[in-house]
């Protein structure tokens, strides 16, 4: 596994580095070697944050974890990610065999299964030019944790929400 380190407000000692490097390499039963893990270290008002990233395949499995310790985070933000590898990888498997199985015997029904989450409601509406300043009065307006507009300066379609940490995070989508 390659390895990223990353620090925001934070300079990680060697020994921390090696803590961090030892513990990931327990996931490495789990990926090829040239899998990247980035590895964010982030300090706020003497508040600790480590955040593991690994993209597989357009899979974000992450984990963030806030204390007034880096090395207590570590024991608990690994535990988090190898829960979410785990279920990724069962999710591939059990696909993998349905596929099988339907390739087999194409007058298979499958058993009736746990409900499925569903997409209830839809809405459609024209997408208004406008800034981002405009994008957040019009979503805390609206109450949502989101908010779907075409950027002005840009004439892409972005998606504008409201973060945990009460600040907000723009995603544009290139055409």
């Amino acid at each position: 596994m390659r390895i990223e380190f990353i620090g925001k407000n934070y300079s990680a000692s060697e020994k921390l580095k090696d803590v961090i490097t030892k513990k990931v390499d327990r996931l490495d039963k789990f990926f090829e070697n040239d899998t990247k893990v980035k590895v964010l270290l982030k300090e706020a008002n003497d508040v600790f944050t480590l955040e593991l990233t690994i993209i597989l395949d357009g899979v974000v499995m992450r984990s963030e974890v806030s204390s007034d310790n880096m090395y207590n985070n570590i024991d608990i933000a690994l535990p988090k990610l190898e829960k979410q590898i785990i279920k990724h990888r069962t999710k591939l498997m059990s696909k993998s065999k349905k596929i099988r199985i339907k390739e087999l015997d194409m007058n298979y029904a499958p058993p009736a299964e746990e409900k499925k989450s569903a997409v209830v409601r839809s809405k459609s509406y024209e997408l208004i030019p406008m800034t981002i300043e405009d994008a957040i009065d019009e979503l805390e307006l609206v109450g949502h944790s989101f908010y779907v507009f075409e950027n002005k300066a840009t004439k892409n379609v972005n998606v504008l929400y409201k973060r945990n940490d009460g600040d907000y995070g723009l995603i544009e989508a290139l055409v």
